[in-house]
């Protein structure tokens, strides 16, 4: 039974990946001209991790990065994926719960309120970086996400794009449907039940005749 519906945000909601290759493409050139295409790498990475991980020996530049992070976050577009609404108002008609489980934090999530007024009343609960300790790929968002909105493991989609948020899909052992807007169709593929490339032709009544 299809009880819950948990979306990541950046490649699953909006289209935001195009916007974020080419903000850490010209830090990655600023830091690292000598890894071309590392921007690639960072894909699904949470803030932390990018900077634990690819910045780590300019620890005295991160607070600078962050503050060109926060300002690039202000002035980006927040465009749906295609089909997302009818989607999303299609699966609340139906009675399915839903909810927004982001590795973005608080700041990043105002400037989507901003842009997208509208955007609240699509979920039951929004979790964001705040709400859990550990980051995807860990499991714990996924299934703090179902606990908020009273729905056991086998009862939940969750709807991903990166690699490390569809393994902490498939380790809260749900049904996880992968996006393919941020990575190729065969990439993603062994990580997930289904590939979709957005949700236009997509509805409740597909979706509830897979599970």
């Amino acid at each position: 039974m299809l009880k819950a519906a948990l979306f990541d945000l950046d490649g699953v909601v909006f289209d935001t990946e195009p916007q974020y290759t080419i903000f850490w493409g010209g830090e990655c050139r600023r830091y690292h001209p000598e890894q071309p295409g590392l921007e690639f790498r960072m894909k699904g990475q949470t803030l932390p991790q990018i900077l634990s991980v690819f910045f780590s020996e300019c620890a005295s530049e991160h607070d600078a990065l962050v503050g060109r992070l926060d300002a690039y976050e202000s002035q980006m577009a927040y465009e749906y994926v295609p089909g997302f609404v009818a989607f999303i108002e299609d699966l609340r008609r139906h009675g399915v719960r839903t909810a927004l489980v982001t590795s973005s934090n608080l700041a990043k999530m105002s400037n989507v309120y901003r842009a997208h007024p509208e955007f609240k009343a699509f979920f039951d609960a929004i979790l964001t970086s705040e709400d859990f300790r550990e980051s995807k790929p860990s499991p714990d968002c996924y299934l703090k996400a179902a606990e908020r909105l009273n729905a056991g493991m086998a009862e939940c989609v969750v709807f991903e794009d990166s690699f490390n948020g569809l393994r902490s899909g498939q380790a809260a052992n749900m049904y996880v449907v992968g996006l393919s807007t941020s990575n190729p169709v065969e990439s993603i593929s062994p990580l997930c039940n289904m590939v979709i490339a957005d949700f236009s032709h997509f509805n409740y009544e597909k979706l509830s005749s897979l599970i």
